[in-house]
């Protein structure tokens, strides 16, 4: 394909036309045309910003990124294709616009730009059309096919390149209470429709970490971990609708989840929760922690009001936990148990210390700092290091 022909192509990009959104597509463009018309000054310039572009985002060849770019798109012709629609209208002029794509990426400058006493662009790889459709429908596409852990504040979704994901030789005790998450976890990937989830109980007991924990899981391949903070649940619904059919299963993921009295978020939870108008998409499911079993903090004067259906109101905030269909406690550790945590970990540690003592010395440690878990055990094994 000549220049102009490519030129008067890349002009007609119609399903991967929110390339012209990125600053690099623009500048190898400028780069293109201004050798086509043999202009000099302006190739000089493109060529800088072309090559400087391509540095900040990454990449060393053209081919790749714009590959980079194809399976990020979220445009609607690679979404049918990843949710196993029928084939899409615009299916040829996805074709077209790969091989005018792959045209641009393969594209051999070297004679003009040795004119132009300019480093050699070597040509890249030729882009697969029938790849692209099946790395949409092994992975999808969008961001979604990118990253698999997210944050949703103020209403806009930013991924987690790095994720902190601890592996399950890292979490201590609790096995059946893990279990129990992951069974319902192995069901949503399945496609079915689950519970929400939540795991309360005291601090330190890893309720948190085994949530995280799921995107270590073999075949979890398809899970997406999406926290939200408190302040983004009544934007849960935006979130949640934007979810429905993709391919990919969600888990919302609450935090630390605790209610004031008086907090309008209460309401759109429980909303969600219940169930309202908007079904909840069976690809997503709602897990959240809490230190409190009822959610909802109370007060003295809230008890003693002079409202005369109080108890009708306290027990409606309290009954917030109970319309999460799976609760699972993380209660503190029995003394024998704490003490055979506490001996793995000093193992695991290398610490050569009588049995007798070591649970002495773990005992006073619990006595000073209340709370037998796995936190706890683990704060005292590392005063001993």
């Amino acid at each position: 394909m000549d220049t102009a022909t490519l030129l008067r192509r890349l002009h007609s990009l119609s399903v991967f036309r929110a390339l012209y959104d990125q600053p690099l597509f623009h500048a190898v463009l400028s780069l293109v045309k201004a050798l086509e018309r043999g202009d000099t000054s302006a190739a000089l310039s493109a060529w800088g910003e072309f090559f400087s572009r391509l540095d900040e985002s990454g990449f060393h060849r053209l081919d790749a990124w714009l590959w980079d770019q194809l399976l990020s798109s979220d445009a609607p012709w690679p979404r049918s294709v990843a949710e196993g629609r029928e084939p899409s209208v615009l299916e040829d002029r996805a074709r077209r616009d790969v091989e005018t794509l792959s045209a641009l990426g393969i594209l051999d400058l070297s004679p003009l730009l040795e004119e132009l006493e300019l480093p050699p662009w070597a040509p890249g790889d030729p882009l697969s059309f029938e790849g692209l459709k099946d790395r949409y429908r092994s992975q999808g596409c969008g961001i979604f096919a990118r990253y698999r852990a997210f944050l949703w504040e103020e209403g806009e979704l930013l991924p987690v390149a790095h994720p902190d994901v601890p592996v399950q030789t890292e979490l201590l005790g609790y096995r059946r209470q893990r279990g129990q998450v992951e069974e319902n976890t192995r069901a949503l990937l399945a496609g079915r429709r689950v519970n929400n989830v939540l795991l309360f109980g005291d601090s330190g007991t890893g309720k948190s970490a085994t949530v995280k924990s799921l995107l270590g899981l073999p075949g979890t391949e398809d899970l997406r971990l999406i926290e939200i903070e408190k302040s983004g649940v009544c934007q849960m619904p935006r979130l949640i609708r934007s979810l429905e059919g993709r391919r990919q299963k969600f888990i919302l993921f609450i935090d630390d989840l605790a209610f004031d009295e008086d907090d309008q978020s209460y309401g759109v939870l429980k909303t969600i929760l219940e169930g309202g108008l908007e079904p909840r998409p069976h690809n997503v499911a709602i897990y959240a922690t809490s230190n409190r079993r009822n959610l909802v903090r109370q007060t003295f004067s809230s008890r003693a009001g002079d409202e005369v259906d109080r108890e009708e109101t306290i027990q409606e905030k309290t009954a917030l936990a109970d319309r999460f269909g799976i609760r699972i406690p993380y209660l503190g550790l029995a003394k024998g148990e704490y003490l055979e945590l506490v001996e793995h970990l000093a193992r695991q540690a290398g610490l050569d210390i009588p049995t007798e003592e070591l649970h002495t010395q773990a005992v006073r440690w619990d006595a000073r700092h209340p709370g037998r878990s796995p936190r706890t055990a683990q704060q005292f094994i590392a005063s001993l290091v």
